[in-house]
């Protein structure tokens, strides 16, 4: 058995927490988990997984608000999924314009996490609302779980090629598909 662990990137916005498209969340306040996350969250914690999140804030570059902002966010988005533990939060904070190494699709962030944690890719997943989340997934070797919370269905008509390895409605459903395909290392 090898000493690599097993993880879930989750994309934040869409994903974990509500997101209105074409808004910029830097108010920790204004935090709002999506129902069935911390309870999906539990289960996968339960099977051994360990969690990290993976976000472009290009509201950093774009000078909407500031990295403290957002670690704020983070702070509150951390505290409302307790007990369930978040490992570490990365995140790009270059518009797109800048043309970064970091901002996802690109896999740098991904492939920082999966070094310093010893992490398996083959036995880890994605999880996130957009085309970007899935590319990140599928450069990293990962499976690949598109949600439909925020902007997945869009997404889905927007780019007929793309194709995640999973398709959910909730975390709920991403859990159970995670927790199924979990067996087959077993």
């Amino acid at each position: 058995m090898s000493n690599q662990i097993k993880a879930i990137f989750f994309d934040r916005d869409g994903t974990l927490i509500h997101e209105r498209p074409g808004t910029y969340l830097s108010d920790p306040k204004k935090v709002r988990l999506y129902a069935p996350v911390k309870p999906a969250l539990q289960k996968l914690a339960q099977a051994g997984f360990q969690f990290f999140i993976i976000s472009n804030q290009s509201g950093i570059g774009r000078g909407y608000f500031t990295q403290k902002e957002v670690n704020a966010v983070h702070a509150r988005l951390c505290q409302l999924l307790k007990p369930v533990p978040i490992c570490e939060i990365v995140f790009c904070p270059h518009a797109p314009e800048d043309k970064c190494a970091c901002r996802k699709p690109s896999p740098l962030l991904g492939e920082k996490l999966i070094k310093k944690y010893h992490i398996d890719p083959a036995r880890s997943f994605m999880v996130g609302d957009k085309k970007a989340d899935v590319q990140f997934g599928q450069a990293l070797h990962m499976r690949t779980v598109l949600m439909t919370t925020a902007n997945g269905k869009h997404h889905l008509k927007k780019y007929p090629d793309l194709k995640p390895n999973f398709v959910a409605k909730n975390m709920l459903a991403a859990a159970r598909y995670i927790l199924q395909e979990n067996k087959k290392y077993e």
